[in-house]
């Protein structure tokens, strides 16, 4: 607008001042050599105007003439640039995009065309590099070290070869040289720092974090955590040698941040060295509010030495409560209540861990309560089981390494202050299985019974059933079938072999009993062993006539006492005679143990002549067995109608 404003009031001036000119009255005469000009002054001032245009136009064209040379030359030079500029700008897209052999022609051509431009030197030693050619990178780089402008390009250049193959200590010297000439370089700031982290020189660390906080490359709250991170650093090295000094620096660094874990550990233990008790408990107690960690529970149940388990319970608890409802706090306290043998308040605990947010060293501490408890190997196992799937536990974490005690660099960056207490954040890390409330209660121990002397059963009174039971492996018996046309034995051999073992026989009537029909009647059956032999029973014109047993004598004498059916004698058959006269099979087992010998040798012999000679016989021969029934085997109503004088034997059903 003032512009306009301005335009406007020059037209003005000039209408104006040719208005007065034109308004002057009288003529300008020049004469020249008898010659003489007279016009009015509008005219004139128009004539030099004129005169003096034409005398500028003139002076312009002898000067394009006499500097045509430099013109030329300036114009050409300037084409040059802006050819290469343009070589220049394609080349750096050409090593954006990757492309090494376009990116290495174009800055073959801008170098050429601009042969001092740093940035065209930049771009071949950045296409060296992008094409894999290491030497000739380093070369460009150190040229650039001669140029002071370019020589904090050159020295970050070679850093980052040195990095890349892998030798920190050129690399840490390049970053110190890259210090000194620009202080200001963030890179080279950080990477001496970090440099001298990892090789633990802690006190020139201090100095290089003063030389970057002065030089503004971090804000005040970075400085006092990197320097807290530096001063807890300097002070473990030197707990054992210089415990003083490292007492002040832990406590310095602990002022300095009051959440460092590591820095309030290392102050309360040598404040405990020292005596002061109240200052390491309080140390402890300011960082537990702000972030609660085991190991700060593990140090302040151990800042008095020499107390008992159940003070240093008592410790931990008061230590918890500054700050409830924690994993760290519940986790401390049942740690404590394990040494202190208080388990059920450990089992309380580690129920609110359980629930909450389960870990692995919360099923570990439950497994150990159950074996220092109740020594329960099962539980112990089952929790030991839970623990495999479980979360990990809180650790510290940096770059993908996972430690158990805190450093103050991170062994894969370099980084200063790069642990965190965290979850690793595997990939094995899963919701553990559902705890229940009855996971965490005591088994109830049974009461040991008073010991009872077993009672003997006699193997005709044992029940079947219970003998199964009480035998791991069960005997399978064969039963065989005997021809029944063989010899019978000499007296003393059937004596030898079908005589029973004492028994206790029954006696039982005609009536039925109450057991009849039960399973209890098993034990007043008569056992196998008093049924007679095959091989004992005479040679008969009736075979499938069954000889009557003890048991059916003692049923048609119901009268008789046991003693006496016991003493009554009994026939080589198995049939008592009834009378008291002594039998032949008595009289017979008056021989002498040689005769009984010769007359078994005998009978064997006789034996083996008479299968030789009825082999074929018997196989034509249909089986038949020595007894009609088996001894389970209840029979039909017809057989107990018709005949009295057989026992009534006890029924029951396989």
């Amino acid at each position: 607008m003032i512009r306009v404003f301005l335009f406007f009031l020059l037209l003005f001036g000039l209408a104006a001042g040719f208005g007065w000119v034109a308004d002057l009255p009288g003529t300008i005469s020049v004469s020249w050599d008898g010659y003489v000009w007279e016009q009015p002054p509008v005219v004139a001032a128009l004539v030099v105007g004129a005169l003096l245009a034409v005398f500028l136009i003139a002076v312009w064209i002898i000067r394009v003439i006499l500097k045509s040379p430099q013109i030329a030359n300036r114009f050409f030079k300037r084409r040059r640039q802006d050819k290469g500029y343009a070589a220049l700008s394609h080349g750096l897209i050409a090593l954006g995009t990757g492309d090494a052999k376009l990116a290495r022609r174009h800055g073959l051509e801008a170098d050429r065309l601009l042969s001092e431009e740093p940035a065209a030197k930049l771009l071949l030693a950045q296409t060296a590099q992008l094409a894999g050619k290491d030497d000739e990178a380093r070369q460009r780089f150190e040229s650039m070290l001669d140029d002071p402008e370019t020589k904090a390009l050159g020295l970050h250049g070679l850093f980052v070869e040195a990095e890349r193959h892998r030798e920190p200590v050129a690399a840490r010297h390049y970053a110190e040289e890259a210090a000194k000439t620009s202080p200001g370089l963030e890179w080279a700031g950080k990477a001496v720092l970090g440099y001298q982290a990892v090789a633990h020189h802690w006190d020139e660390a201090l100095k290089t974090l003063e030389r970057n906080y002065a030089a503004k490359l971090l804000d005040k709250k970075s400085y006092r955590r990197e320097r807290a991170v530096i001063l807890t650093a300097l002070a473990q090295k030197l707990e054992d040698g210089e415990p003083e000094r490292a007492f002040s620096l832990a406590k310095e660094a602990h002022g300095l941040a009051l959440d460092l874990v590591p820095a309030a550990v290392l102050t309360s233990r040598l404040a405990t060295r020292r005596g002061d008790i109240r200052k390491a408990a309080k140390v402890l107690e300011a960082t537990w509010r702000l972030s609660p960690n085991p190991e700060l529970a593990e140090t302040y149940a151990h800042v008095r030495t020499g107390d008992s388990a159940v003070d240093r319970l008592k410790r931990v608890k008061s230590l918890s409560a500054q700050r409830t409802n924690t994993p760290e706090g519940a986790m401390a306290i049942a740690r404590a209540a394990i040494e202190a043998r208080e388990f059920e308040e450990a089992r309380t605990q580690l129920k609110k861990v359980l629930q909450s947010e389960p870990t692995r060293s919360a099923f570990l501490l439950m497994a150990e309560v159950e074996e220092a408890e109740h020594g329960d190997k099962g539980r112990m196992r089952d929790w030991l089981a839970r623990a495999l799937k479980a979360p990990q536990d809180k650790a510290w974490v940096a770059d993908g390494i996972v430690s158990a005690e805190w450093q103050p660099v991170s062994p894969v960056t370099g980084k200063l202050d790069a642990f965190q207490w965290t979850n690793p954040g595997t990939a094995v890390d899963e919701d553990g299985d559902l705890v229940e409330d009855s996971l965490f209660e005591a088994p109830a121990l049974p009461v040991a019974a008073p010991a009872e002397p077993m009672a003997v059963v006699e193997p005709a009174q044992q029940d079947p059933i219970e003998e199964t039971k009480s035998v791991a492996e069960p005997k399978t018996v064969e039963l065989e079938a005997e021809p029944l046309k063989k010899e019978a034995a000499p007296v003393e051999t059937a004596v030898a072999e079908t005589k029973p073992a004492k028994a206790p026989s029954v006696a039982v009537n005609n009536g039925k009993q109450g057991y009849e029909g039960t399973t209890d009647d098993v034990h007043h059956s008569p056992a196998l062993s008093d049924l007679p032999d095959a091989s004992a029973k005479p040679a008969s014109s009736e075979p499938d006539k069954e000889d009557p047993t003890p048991a059916a004598k003692a049923a048609e004498e119901p009268d008789a006492s046991e003693d006496t059916q016991q003493d009554k004698p009994v026939s080589a058959t198995g049939v008592d005679n009834g009378t008291g006269d002594e039998p032949a099979g008595d009289k017979e087992d008056a021989k002498s143990s040689s005769e009984m010998s010769e007359d078994d040798a005998k009978s064997e012999e006789k034996k083996a002549d008479e299968e030789k000679a009825d082999g074929e016989d018997d196989k034509n021969r249909p089986i038949q067995f020595p007894l009609s029934r088996m001894p389970d085997d209840p029979g039909t109503e017809d057989d107990d109608k018709g005949s009295k004088a057989k026992t009534s034997r006890p029924r029951f059903f396989n």
